[in-house]
């Protein structure tokens, strides 16, 4: 057989061959179209009242059967829809079918071990649905190759607006929980509750008084939100107003009929809105706080579903509002002070902080102003605190009538209050401290008592006194406290040498608190001398302080600060028993009739403790009661019966007294007639300009004069000078101390002047 005779056979053969294989595969397709037949038939059966559809695709035809419940699934009917898979492509969403395929794709090539999947769908009607599609691959018997895909659609539209909208509820108590601002959760609300009901519109209304201001409605026109704004509740305005007002649900078919819309439908109806219904929002006490409104542009009453979620929403806005009016009260409270209506110290500093960033960055000054009245503890103390807060109220609204609008008045606490005056010179701070001064000394009438109150005022610039919050306040509080001490009712600017005498004052504080609790004082003692005879009568014990840090500490600055701090008394009471256990040695030492001068402070002086205080330490020291002197100042020698009956126990106990400094304070010679003191010890003030001034050598004499006449000793202080001596000699003067004797001197010194005799 030659070459074309074998080709021509060979052909042949492989005709018949595929004729062969042609009709396998129309018999194969015959009976995978008669069981698909059956198996829809099954699936009908067994799928029947529930929502799935069946499909078929076939892959080499790219033909796909569609089920009559598949396509009424979507709106259509039987004959609708063409069998290929360009229908699917068209229904199906945009950003889900790449993704879909994707997903075929794999399980066609093993790489998925099955084929389910969600995507949304979109209905005749416009809508969308989601579909859950589950599928099973069909393959050919001949070679095992994929031919098709054989599945069912399941509508799963509710669960997953159920899912979406729990998602949603769980976003919205999330930012309940991390304090998101009201506003915003409002829309969250209302857009969670149209996306469960297309075509709805919400809306959330607070409740202020007797008005509705707007909350929350992202949905509504803004012209309509607007206008409804700031309208008054009551029981027939719109629904809103009236559940507002009657705090029960009110539910509106058709706005443009109900009566109770009669004044306000022109406002609803141009935006579409024709039906409303609205339930009142209460917090967990049950008050009306607002309402939501549900609003679609048909008439309409609300369904089962509609009806709870109106409850629903109108309880998680009550949450929220609830929560805002809290953290509104919290921040009032914080930053507003209660009584006068001012801003509070938390919002003072959290204002000035802001103003020392802003005056930073543009290269500003301002000033800030620290007030304190004056004597404030007295109106408390006299007329009441009820009398305190009605000054107080009073002093803040002359304050802020004082200032430009641009300025920041704060009370800070009790009587203190602050100005931050902005862009000013110091021309400006002058004007404003004398403003103040002059508004607050007003007089004014409280509990049928005229009152003239004063204030003192320091004050500090930015950036010139400092450039942050501490350092600012802190020079402001010096130059007050400097405007105090130089006579009150008056301003003082901050100067760098106020700040180093307030951080003395402060170290001298901290660590005199140590010193007194381990007596790490010590004391010195100055002679009394008889001025006939020259011989030392008596010591004033004086104590002193060495630090070795702060040096030799001035007795001025440490008296004062432990007076302030509280520790009077138990310096006091180691003076005392250091001294009258040196006097009893003294005595031990042949050194008989010695007196001993302790000063005591006034306020330790009037306490109720003083008189065991001396009985115990003359018990546990042994000394004479007749050698002991306390002195006082004369500030303490007033006509109050405390003050004599303390006088009276003492006397009781037999030690002396003397009212120290006399002639420089303010008691009364009435307080003299009534007194049982034994010496009067006229200050060194006197003694000073004696020689050059009559007044102060007729002062003293007529001290000294009438000293004798009442029965009193007298001893001169701050005698440096013979002739000072000899003019109190002729004076009738019995004693003096002095330098001219001796300076303060330890104990030792003191043993071995006292066998001195003073030429006098």
């Amino acid at each position: 057989m030659n070459d074309s005779n074998k080709s021509k056979s060979l052909l042949l053969k492989e005709i018949k061959q595929l004729r062969i294989e042609l009709s396998a595969v129309k018999l194969t397709t015959e009976k995978r179209i008669t069981e698909l037949y059956k198996s829809e038939e099954r699936f009908s059966l067994a799928m029947r009242g529930t929502n799935d559809g069946l499909w078929d695709w076939n892959l080499e035809t790219n033909e796909v059967y569609y089920s009559p419940r598949w396509k009424s699934m979507l709106g259509y009917g039987e004959e609708e829809l063409d069998s290929t898979i360009n229908t699917w492509a068209r229904l199906v969403h945009p950003n889900d079918k790449d993704r879909v395929l994707e997903k075929v794709q794999d399980y066609l090539a093993g790489r998925a071990d099955s084929f389910e999947v969600e995507m949304r769908m979109h209905h005749k009607d416009g809508r969308q649905i989601f579909v859950l599609s589950r599928g099973f691959l069909v393959t050919r018997e001949s070679d095992g190759k994929p031919a098709g895909l054989v599945g069912t659609h399941v509508d799963i539209t509710q669960r997953k607006k159920a899912e979406v909208f729990n998602d949603k509820n769980a976003e919205i108590l999330e930012m309940i929980a991390i304090g998101r601002p009201a506003s915003g959760i409002y829309d969250a609300i209302a857009l969670m509750y149209e996306g469960r009901h297309p075509g709805m519109r919400c809306s959330m209304l607070e409740l202020h008084g007797k008005k509705l201001l707007h909350g929350g409605a992202p949905s509504l026109p803004k012209a309509y939100s607007n206008a409804v704004h700031g309208m008054e509740y009551g029981p027939s305005v719109g629904s809103c107003g009236t559940s507002t007002y009657t705090g029960k649900r009110v539910v509106v078919e058709n706005i443009e009929t109900d009566p109770k819309w009669e004044k306000f439908k022109h406002i609803a109806l141009p935006h579409g809105m024709r039906c409303c219904w609205s339930e009142p929002i209460k917090n967990s006490c049950g008050k009306v706080l607002g309402a939501f409104c549900m609003y679609y542009n048909y008439p309409a009453l609300p369904n089962d579903e509609e009806s709870n979620d109106l409850k629903s929403a109108a309880r998680l806005a009550g949450i929220v509002m609830e929560r805002d009016q809290a953290q509104k009260r919290i921040r009032t409270l914080a930053y507003t002070d209660e009584l006068t209506g001012l801003a509070s110290r938390t919002y003072f500093y959290k204002h000035l902080q802001g103003l020392i960033k802003t005056s930073a960055r543009h290269h500003h000054r301002f000033g800030l102003l620290y007030i304190d009245l004056d004597n404030f503890k007295d109106v408390n103390d006299s007329l009441g605190h009820d009398a305190g807060d009605l000054l107080l109220e009073t002093i803040a609204r002359r304050l802020e009538n004082t200032c430009r609008d641009i300025d920041f008045v704060a009370r800070l606490s009790g009587d203190e209050f602050c100005i931050l005056a902005k862009e000013i010179d110091d021309g400006y701070a002058t004007n404003v401290a004398r403003r103040c001064l002059d508004a607050i000394s007003q007089p004014i009438e409280i509990a049928t008592r005229k009152l003239i109150p004063s204030c003192s005022i320091g004050i500090a610039r930015y950036p010139d006194d400092g450039d942050d919050l501490a350092i600012l306040v802190k020079a402001a509080d010096t130059s007050l406290y400097a405007a105090k001490k130089n006579g009150k009712h008056q301003y003082a600017f901050y100067e760098p040498e106020l700040t180093r005498k307030a951080e003395y004052r402060f170290q001298v504080e901290q660590c005199l608190r140590e010193a007194i609790e381990k007596q790490q004082l010590s004391l010195v003692y100055q002679p009394q001398v008889n001025v006939n005879t020259g011989k030392i009568i008596g010591v004033e014990a004086l104590s002193r302080w060495h630090h070795p840090l702060l040096g030799q500490v001035s007795p001025v600055d440490f008296i004062a600060t432990a007076e302030r701090i509280g520790m009077i008394k138990p310096l006091t009471e180691w003076v005392l028993s250091t001294a009258c256990s040196q006097a009893v040695a003294w005595k031990k030492e042949g050194f008989s009739g010695l007196r001993m001068s302790v000063n005591i402070s006034p306020s330790h002086f009037l306490d109720k403790e003083i008189v065991p205080l001396i009985k115990r330490t003359l018990d546990e020291t042994g000394m004479a009661q007749a050698e002991l002197e306390l002195e006082v100042t004369e500030s303490v020698v007033q006509t109050d019966k405390r003050n004599l009956s303390i006088f009276q126990d003492l006397k009781s106990l037999g030690v002396l007294l003397a009212i120290d400094d006399f002639g420089t304070g303010y008691s009364s010679f009435a307080s003299l007639k009534h007194l049982k003191v034994d010496c009067l010890k006229i200050d060194k003030y006197f003694v000073d300009d004696m020689l050059v001034d009559k007044k102060s050598l007729l002062l003293i004499g007529s001290m000294i004069e009438m000293g004798h006449k009442l029965g009193y000793g007298i001893i001169v202080e701050g005698v440096e000078a013979s002739n000072q001596l000899n003019t109190l000699k002729s004076l009738g003067c019995g004693a003096a101390q002095g330098y001219l004797f001796s300076k303060p001197v330890n104990a030792n010194a003191i043993s071995k002047l006292l066998n001195t005799c003073y030429e006098c």
